[in-house]
């Protein structure tokens, strides 16, 4: 592996959240927040119901707002800071917890909870607020058409260009608290290995596509990030 690297992406899952006490959303049994997927991320049920749909993202953006970041957010801030190349964050988390923690170049592939897109115009509008189905855009002055800026099933990921640029770019990918198993999101340690770069994920448990890391470090990220960090700070200036 290399020592010191010029450009890091991180992906983020699940994982790193639950760790400030979001739930991740998806339990055993299929459900999100005991509400079928189907019936609360997927176009078609945001077209059949969208009151049901804008009231379940309103009550997750009270979960959302009050939860605050945790070690290995913090560690990312400090490595952004500290470590002399560039640190990118694709994250497939809608909270704002990456924000809430000083990150910087932070790509929300699958949307953000605090974000309404306006389907008539295309204009996001961010807010804390309640959003429903006789909200007017800001933009068009349309009532009614906001959605929430949340990447449904059968949608197209955000931010995707400038998330493949990095993979391309980057030397070292690491992946913190995601399962492998949702795609594309899944695919991108193999375009980043495809390029070149070293592959350390963080985990609690083997994940799906584990055989792609080249290295696997397995306990709660805000315990086992934050020392991985310091390490290659002071790996990096011993070499300065």
């Amino acid at each position: 592996m290399n020592s010191t690297y010029k450009n890091i992406l991180i992906l983020t899952g699940a994982g790193i959240s639950a760790e400030s006490g979001l739930s991740t959303f998806r339990s055993s049994n299929g459900l999100w927040n005991n509400h079928r997927v189907e019936d609360v991320a997927s176009i078609e049920g945001f077209e059949c119901n969208p009151a049901l749909v804008h009231d379940f993202y309103n009550e997750l953006k009270i979960e959302v707002a009050k939860a605050k970041p945790n070690a290995a957010h913090l560690a990312i801030t400090k490595l952004q800071q500290e470590y002399p190349g560039q640190v990118s964050i694709a994250t497939q988390n809608v909270d704002t917890l990456h924000e809430k923690a000083g990150n910087q170049n932070v790509y929300h592939i699958h949307g953000q909870i605090n974000q309404a897109v306006c389907l008539n115009c295309g204009q996001v509008m961010e807010t804390w607020g309640d959003v429903d189905t006789e909200t007017t855009c800001p933009h068009c002055h349309i009532m009614g058409m906001m959605k929430p800026n949340i990447v449904f099933f059968g949608e197209n990921l955000l931010c995707m260009d400038k998330v493949e640029e990095l993979l391309r770019r980057c030397d070292l990918f690491i992946s913190i608290g995601t399962s492998g198993v949702v795609y594309p999101a899944a695919g991108f340690v193999q375009t980043a290995k495809y390029y070149g770069a070293d592959t350390i994920e963080f985990t609690l448990e083997t994940t799906a596509n584990n055989f792609l890391f080249d290295k696997h470090i397995y306990g709660k990220a805000g315990e086992t990030f934050p020392p991985f960090v310091d390490e290659l700070i002071k790996k990096a200036k011993k070499e300065a």
